[in-house]
């Protein structure tokens, strides 16, 4: 008899969730050990980028802030893989939520009848479950706020005490004046960094939902 004429035995749809949960549940540990690889990298740009800076007097402060577009390609990296490990996750909760919970409790029944359902549309037709701005959201004040604020900090100290302390205004901005660039390029360039981090933290909130930490 061909598989879809054949019945389907109680141990054998057991049999095939373990599987399914087995093997979604390593993929959900892939994608989450990817988002602990581009921490690591940030991390480790960050604290290259502080030795150049400040080893050696003649070094501009604009290297900082190179720091922070590097950590920012680094952080949109770590949003993507966000969202694609938030499809295996999501799947994985719904198999522990409706399946192994009632088991665990011995009572049997799903408290998401469909959920069935969902799962097996999820497979014909994944799709994010969260929105890209609310992976950013997620990622910056999971792990990145405090890596951009180091950055700041020490573009700032470069300028008001490195290699020696600023002597007023004047003086930090003529070092704030880079070859052709006017002094108030860096500033802006910060102030809309700020801007756009702040704006992101209010309007991507309601973007998805609390899947992968």
């Amino acid at each position: 008899m061909d598989y879809e004429s054949t019945p389907l035995t109680r141990q054998e749809y057991i049999a095939a969730i373990v599987h399914l949960y087995r093997g979604e549940l390593d993929r959900a540990t892939t994608w989450r050990l990817r988002l602990d690889a581009t921490t690591n990298w940030a991390i480790i740009t960050t604290a290259g980028v502080l030795s150049y800076s400040f080893g050696g007097q003649q070094h501009s402060h604009l290297g900082p802030l190179l720091g922070v577009a590097l950590v920012s390609v680094f952080w949109m990296i770590e949003a993507r893989r966000y969202r694609y490990a938030d499809i295996w996750y999501a799947r994985v909760r719904k198999i522990e939520e409706n399946f192994y919970g009632p088991i665990l409790r011995r009572d049997p029944v799903s408290p998401r009848r469909e959920w069935g359902q969902l799962v097996a549309e999820d497979l014909f037709r994944p799709r994010f479950k969260v929105s890209h701005a609310y992976a950013l959201r997620k990622r910056l004040l999971r792990n990145y706020w405090p890596i951009f604020l180091v950055l700041i900090g020490a573009w700032a100290v470069k300028l008001i005490a490195h290699p020696t302390p600023a002597q007023g205004w004047p003086e930090v901005r003529t070092r704030l004046e880079v070859g052709f660039l006017p002094w108030w390029l860096p500033v802006a360039l910060v102030g809309c960094f700020f801007a756009a981090a702040a704006w992101l933290v209010v309007s991507g909130a309601d973007g998805g939902h609390e899947r992968v930490d």
